[in-house]
């Protein structure tokens, strides 16, 4: 790991986060899973099976600021043959707002009513108290319901918080981590984990997320920490919201993670493409992962 600011795995450390999500199985959903995964050309393969495609963003749209070649063309193809599309994204760093503009300035043609993140899922509902907040410096939380606090190095603000919502790791490191697990082993509060990824691609290298983060608590024996996100159930509650009348059967999630796209939207019921290419399968042997997870999708795909 690198970096003062930003927490980096490297590449060759992709074995390490496979590792972790499988040493964390019993804390995510149970799933039923197809007996062999279908590798296929391209999505529209399957339009014949699926009303409606869900997709991850990281590793399967975009890898950091660049759109991955024809993507954003397969999503006009998919409307063109009258399906649905949604993007389901883990990343909470940033509003609705803000998430549709990223997606426009990556050429990708989308309506704001298509995006859906883990972030709306954590603020619904959030308790009238004082949320200390775990943010990137360029968010300014107007969206959050509730009074809030910024955290930094302060362990006082820590200790004077009701509660805690992670949104970004950005600006996370240790010592925070550090000050924050001993203000919560003084006094427990709940903990709120928008985005429940362990990593994320970036590049040729994988940033930890609010979900190492959160786990970590929980490996404290911290008892109010949730989670939100894929592969947990409430954005798939939102998302499938918003396809009423479609079938969840013929809804398919595209994503690059094992563990929580797929996991997650086969504990739900959809079907499951696993997009291989560019996101945490870069430059590896999918199959073999596959093959030791025992999560197994519907389809295999190089890119959508």
């Amino acid at each position: 790991m690198r970096g003062a600011q930003r927490k980096l795995i490297i590449m060759d450390d992709k074995e390490q986060i496979f590792e972790r999500y499988e040493a964390l199985r019993h804390r995510l959903p149970n799933a039923d899973f197809a007996q062999q995964a279908h590798k296929v050309q391209s999505l529209l393969d399957i339009t014949d099976s699926i009303d409606a495609f869900v997709f991850d963003a990281f590793g399967v749209l975009n890898i950091g600021e660049n759109p991955i070649p024809g993507a954003g063309d397969r999503l006009d193809q998919l409307r063109l043959a009258g399906k649905q599309i949604r993007i389901l994204s883990n990343a909470a760093s940033y509003n609705h707002e803000r998430a549709t503009e990223k997606f426009h300035k990556l050429g990708i043609n989308i309506n704001p009513e298509e995006v859906i993140t883990s972030r709306t899922s954590a603020i619904q509902g959030l308790a009238p108290i004082i949320w200390g907040c775990i943010a990137a410096p360029s968010d300014d939380l107007c969206d959050i319901p509730a009074e809030t606090l910024r955290l930094g190095d302060d362990k006082a603000d820590y200790d004077r918080v009701g509660g805690i919502l992670f949104l970004s790791t950005e600006t996370w490191n240790e010592t925070r981590q550090a000050i924050l697990s001993e203000s919560l082993l003084q006094n427990n509060r709940p903990v709120r984990i928008a985005n429940a990824d362990i990593a994320a691609p970036r590049g040729l290298e994988f940033s930890l997320e609010p979900g190492q983060f959160g786990h970590t608590l929980v490996d404290l024996g911290l008892p109010d920490v949730r989670f939100f996100g894929k592969p947990f159930p409430e954005v798939f509650d939102t998302v499938n919201e918003s396809l009423a009348g479609i079938d969840p059967s013929r809804i398919a999630m595209c994503g690059d993670t094992l563990h929580t796209d797929i996991l997650g939207a086969m504990a739900y019921g959809w079907k499951t493409v696993l997009v291989e290419r560019d996101g945490m399968f870069c430059g590896a042997n999918a199959a073999d992962f596959i093959k030791r997870s025992g999560i197994v999708p519907t389809w295999r795909v190089d890119r959508i």
